[in-house]
């Protein structure tokens, strides 16, 4: 029996001196426990990246239609081309639209919770605004495309109230001209605030939950009326929330794909070029130098957003 204990003891005592080599270190500890999902974030999703845009240095033969591998910039200049240059902008600016507009949807509906409604009346506030995500983002798109549809509730309430010349008005303008709302801009630029409003609003909001009421109240002592206490104390301090909120609308409507081809008048996107040219047309030199583009204006974006501690509000 002595013999099978003191058998046992090795196996005890090696265990008992590496959890004893580990307590005493405890960031080789977080570093062992990090390196899987690192390696993964590397390998898997960086290195897929770096192979994607390795592709874009690539080009396409024009007699024989096959990828040429050999470096060249030819294929990140077909950027500047005019069409290319109308993808990349008519993207840009609709995400700069879309941010926009939620910001101002969705700092007075975040006002509103962290500042004056009840512990009741903001966890249903919380339950509103999460409700959407719950749901298929297809199905929300699809209801959309019905709402907007020439024979949709929206155009056949604007009927109902002699409205229609309101419509008729707004798709004959030059920019979101379109037979119906759900084949023009105007109604890609609906969806997308709908769909990415939550994101804008809950940064806004943890961001105003943490404004300190006495610097409120100190500003109040001080004299100043309550608009000048929003303007110098209450907004420069929400600003790292509106910045949060809008790294990830600008993000997820510069890169989204599906909506503009379901609402809208088809003119690609950045991510419908993508898809289009890595699919449909092979050239995947070409559509490996358009996600160039996304990453590009993200990273000026971030520097920007990372200036105003938009971090500090995530």
């Amino acid at each position: 029996m002595s013999v099978a204990v003191a058998g046992k003891q090795p196996s005890g005592s090696a265990i008992g001196g590496v959890s004893t080599f580990l307590y005493l270190r405890p960031r080789l500890v977080l570093l062992l426990l990090l390196l899987p999902p690192l390696l993964w974030l590397g390998i898997v999703y960086l290195g897929s990246l770096f192979a994607l845009l390795l592709q874009s240095l690539f080009y396409i033969d024009g007699f024989t239609g096959q990828i040429v591998h050999e470096f060249t910039l030819a294929t990140l200049g077909e950027l500047f081309t005019a069409a290319n240059l109308g993808v990349i902008q008519r993207t840009a600016g609709m995400a700069a639209v879309v941010t926009l507009a939620c910001a101002a949807i969705a700092f007075p509906i975040a006002y509103y919770m962290a500042r004056f409604a009840s512990v009741r009346v903001k966890a249903l506030f919380y339950l509103a605004i999460m409700l959407p995500l719950w749901s298929s983002y297809l199905v929300r798109v699809y209801a959309w495309k019905l709402l907007l549809a020439k024979e949709g509730v929206i155009t056949w309430l604007f009927g109902q109230l002699h409205l229609t010349w309101v419509i008729d008005g707004l798709l004959s303008l030059p920019i979101v001209e379109g037979p119906s709302l759900s084949t023009s801009y105007i109604g890609t630029f609906v969806v997308f605030v709908y769909i990415w409003l939550p994101f804008m609003i809950l940064p806004i909001e943890a961001a105003l939950e943490r404004v300190p009421r006495s610097m409120i109240e100190a500003s109040a002592d001080l004299g100043a009326h309550p608009g000048a206490t929003f303007r110098n104390v209450i907004l420069p301090l929400a600003i790292p929330g509106v910045a949060a909120g809008s790294i990830f609308t600008f993000s997820l409507t510069l890169g989204d794909y599906i909506l503009p081809g379901i609402i809208g008048n088809s003119a690609p996107f950045i991510g419908m070029a993508v898809n289009q040219h890595q699919g449909t047309a092979g050239n995947i030199p070409l559509a490996a130098a358009f996600t160039v583009v996304p990453i590009v204006v993200m990273a000026v974006y971030l520097a920007l957003a990372k200036r105003l501690g938009a971090f500090d509000a995530l």
